[in-house]
């Protein structure tokens, strides 16, 4: 049996589909999909036994048609040169589509947390970004990483205060990582930036009746039966979103199993329950399944199935018992190329990682913009705005002759916040880039992931164009 092809083939092969639909010239289209370059670091760790152990680590930097360039890094025991790089490449291509003014990157330390102390861990990733300034590539106009598995605010911060520490008096230092905690720099609404992204991607998607129709469902999520994959910062507020919407979570899967229950279960609970030490085994459910079995599960019946965990887990061998209507990808890469391509001719509607969970890329953007403004979102206004809305209830007041409630005009006359203005802005993201995809598949006669791959190659080939680099 031929072994599956690397992460990066995946992720060239859909770009190859992608580009027939474009004419453009064979050296344009090489140079986007090439990756620019890849920088590996290792260094040594004592552990807090006394012992030395190599740790290894990758940045990569697929393309510089706009700087700074932008990727997560992850702490994962499977990083590799092959995951980074192909990360990175999509990163190019996700950033490009919602037109979000970044090059592609992505970094990755090979090493699994629970092994390490929170000491050891913290020795590690201060090391690799100390050696990622040592290589100059990193920084608010070069390279802005930011969280990703296994990367929290608690990573995030330490890797923040080292760059700070090597700045030396840098004016945008603060710009050169994202999804910091608020009291760092951070913006309100990155945490659930990537989740509620799903969301709204999802929610326009559904809202679309005549693609409803083809598929059997009605429009809307209300009532629609959800299985996730990964309860992780994307899976459980795209699962706390979508219920919030009248969706029904009806199964979920993690490290340790899955459980389904058709009647619905309660993310938060879950989610509460494995924070405290439990398993979701331990919890009510009509079907079990162990960690060794856990994949099966998304092969439950369901509507929408949302992968938020690992890459390639739709496969060839597992996408002909996949029983929901709609594949929603939460994770980056969890569908590989030729089971996508079957998935098409199944009928089955894939919302594409690509564009689905640029969330997160869209609002540390918003981060970014805020570090090298040094202005907090809706400083200025926001007390202006709430004035001027104020004169206008006054104003209608006067019109009607009747006063209005205190606590509407309280709940009205309120400048937008951060937190408000940051969802607006990755609302109107999405949805807009949701409809720019959509037409493209109908003009183009093709499939989401196809079309959100040419939009990005065109948009990532006028970059180039307006350099003078390519005619």
């Amino acid at each position: 049996m031929a072994s599956r092809p690397g992460f990066f083939e995946q992720v060239n092969r859909t770009f190859d589909g992608a580009a027939r639909h474009l004419s453009l010239p064979p050296g344009l289209l090489e140079q986007i999909k090439s990756c620019n370059a890849v920088y590996h670091v290792a260094f040594p760790l004592k552990r807090d036994d006394g012992e030395i152990e190599v740790i290894h680590g990758w940045r990569a930097h697929h393309s510089q048609h706009r700087l700074p360039v932008k990727g997560g890094i992850r702490l994962s025991d499977h990083a590799s040169e092959d995951e980074v790089t192909a990360l990175a490449a999509l990163m190019t291509y996700k950033c490009a589509l919602v037109d979000v003014p970044y090059g592609g990157a992505k970094g990755g330390i090979r090493v699994d947390k629970e092994a390490y102390s929170d000491q050891e861990v913290e020795r590690i990733v201060r090391r690799y970004i100390f050696e990622l300034v040592q290589r100059n590539c990193i920084g608010p106009g070069v390279d802005v990483p930011g969280p990703d598995m296994g990367v929290g605010e608690r990573e995030i911060s330490w890797m923040a205060d080292t760059y700070l520490a090597l700045s030396r008096g840098e004016l945008g230092a603060a710009g050169a990582i994202t999804g910091k905690p608020v009291s760092q720099g951070g913006v309100r609404g990155r945490v659930e930036a990537t989740g509620r992204g799903v969301y709204f991607g999802l929610r326009e998607a559904v809202a679309q009746a005549e693609d409803m129709a083809d598929l059997g469902l009605s429009p809307g999520l209300d009532g629609k039966r959800v299985v996730i994959q990964g309860l992780g910062n994307v899976g459980f507020h795209a699962g706390k979103f979508v219920t919030a919407d009248g969706a029904i979570v009806v199964g979920i899967l993690e490290r340790e199993g899955a459980i389904y229950d058709p009647k619905g279960l309660d993310v938060e609970a879950v989610r509460a329950h494995r924070e405290g030490g439990g398993s979701i085994l331990e919890l009510d459910a009509t079907e079990r399944l162990p960690a060794s079995e856990s994949a099966r599960g998304l092969e439950w019946a369901c509507d929408i199935l949302i992968p938020a965990a690992l890459e390639s887990v739709i496969t060839e061998e597992n996408a002909p018992r996949i029983q929901a209507k709609i594949i929603a990808e939460g994770a980056n890469g969890p569908t590989t190329a030729s089971a996508a391509q079957y998935l098409v001719e199944r009928g089955i509607l894939q919302l594409p990682d690509l564009y689905l969970n640029a969330g997160g890329v869209t609002v540390s953007y918003f981060e970014w913009v805020k570090n090298l403004s040094h202005v907090r979102f809706g400083r200025m206004e926001q007390r202006f705005k709430g004035a001027t809305t104020k004169k206008i209830l006054d104003a209608v007041e006067g019109l009607v002759g009747k006063p209005f409630e205190k606590s509407l005009v309280d709940s009205l006359a309120v400048g937008a916040s951060e937190e408000d203005l940051v969802n607006s802005g990755l609302e109107e993201t999405m949805v807009s880039a949701f409809h720019e995809i959509r037409e493209a598949a109908h003009r183009l006669e093709t499939d989401l992931r196809t079309a959100a791959f040419v939009v990005s190659i065109e948009k990532v080939a006028t970059a180039y164009r307006e350099r003078g680099i390519f005619p």
